[in-house]
C-alpha cells in the first residue's frame, strides 16, 4: 500500500468534507455556495482563508470565531475527519481502479447527506440530482454482476420506502424513498436490501438508547438519514462477506 497515495487522498478528504460541509448547510436553503466565501454564522464576518484550513483551524481558534468568540459547531471539524477517513479508507479497501471513483463519489453524497439531514432534517433533491448520473455512468463503465442488478436495486430500493410511506401514511419522509433508489444503483438488488435491514436495525438501537436515556421524546422526530448513511457504507464496503456469512449459517 502506498503511503503517499493514503496521505494524498487523506488530505483530499479533508478539504472535500471541508466543501461538503458548506453544500450541506446551504443548499437546503437554498443560499449559494459556489461563488461566495465563507462567513461566521453568528457575526456574518466574511473569513479569511487561513481560517478555513480543515481541522487546523478549528484546533488553532480553540474552535471559536475569531471575531465574535462565539462557539464553532464540532460538525465542521467531524465532517472534514469523517470524509477524510472514509476517503482513505475507499483506497485501501478498494485499490487504486475505476471502482475507487464510485466509492468516492458515494462517500461524498452520504457525507453531505447526513450533515443536512441532522441540520434540517431535509435530504436535498438537488444533491441526489447531481449524483444520480454520476453513478448511472459509473455502473456503466463499471458494471454490477449482473449488469441488471443496479436497475433492478433501485426499483426495489425505491419501491420499499414507497410502500412504508404508504402503508404508515408518512412513517418515512420522501427523501429517504428517493435516496434508497439512488443507493440501489449503486449497490445492486442484494445488497439494497441489507442497506435497508440494517439501516433499520441501527435505527432502532440507537432510538431505544436515545429513548431510554432521555435524549429524546416519544413523540420527537428523529432524522432516519445518518441511519442510512451508515447502513450504506457498511453494505458497499463489507455487504458481500455479510451476505456469505449470513448464508454460511443456514448451511
Amino acid at each position: 500500500m502506498n503511503t503517499t497515495i493514503i496521505i494524498l487522498i487523506f488530505l483530499l478528504g479533508l478539504i472535500f468534507g471541508s466543501f461538503y460541509n458548506v453544500v450541506g448547510l446551504r443548499v437546503p436553503i437554498n443560499q449559494p455556495f459556489a461563488n461566495e466565501r465563507s462567513i461566521c454564522p453568528y457575526c456574518q464576518h466574511q473569513l479569511a482563508w487561513y481560517d478555513n484550513i480543515p481541522l487546523l483551524s478549528f484546533a488553532i481558534l480553540g474552535g471559536k470565531c475569531r471575531h465574535c468568540k462565539e462557539k464553532i459547531s464540532y460538525i465542521y471539524p467531524l465532517m472534514e475527519l469523517v470524509t477524510g477517513i472514509l476517503f482513505t479508507w475507499s483506497y485501501v479497501v478498494i485499490g487504486l481502479n475505476l471502482e475507487l471513483v464510485t466509492a468516492l463519489l458515494l462517500v461524498s453524497m452520504l457525507v453531505i447527506i447526513i450533515i443536512s439531514d441532522i441540520k434540517y432534517m431535509l435530504i436535498p433533491n438537488n444533491v441526489l440530482l447531481f449524483f444520480l448520473p454520476l453513478f448511472i455512468i459509473m455502473r456503466i463503465f463499471q458494471p454490477l454482476d449482473p449488469w441488471w442488478s443496479a436497475l433492478l436495486g433501485a426499483i426495489i430500493g425505491f419501491s420499499i420506502i414507497a410502500v412504508i410511506i404508504i402503508v404508515s401514511r408518512g412513517g418515512m419522509g420522501a427523501g429517504d424513498m428517493k435516496l434508497f433508489g439512488v443507493l440501489g444503483i449503486v449497490l445492486g438488488m442484494e445488497k439494497v436490501l441489507l442497506a435497508f435491514f440494517l439501516a433499520c436495525m441501527i435505527g432502532a438501537i440507537i432510538g431505544m438508547a436515545l429513548l431510554l436515556t432521555r435524549v429524546i421524546g416519544r413523540k420527537q422526530p428523529v432524522p432516519f438519514g445518518p441511519y442510512i448513511v451508515v447502513a450504506a457504507l457498511i453494505t458497499y464496503f463489507y455487504g458481500e462477506s455479510l451476505i456469505n456469512s449470513y448464508f454460511n449459517l443456514l448451511l
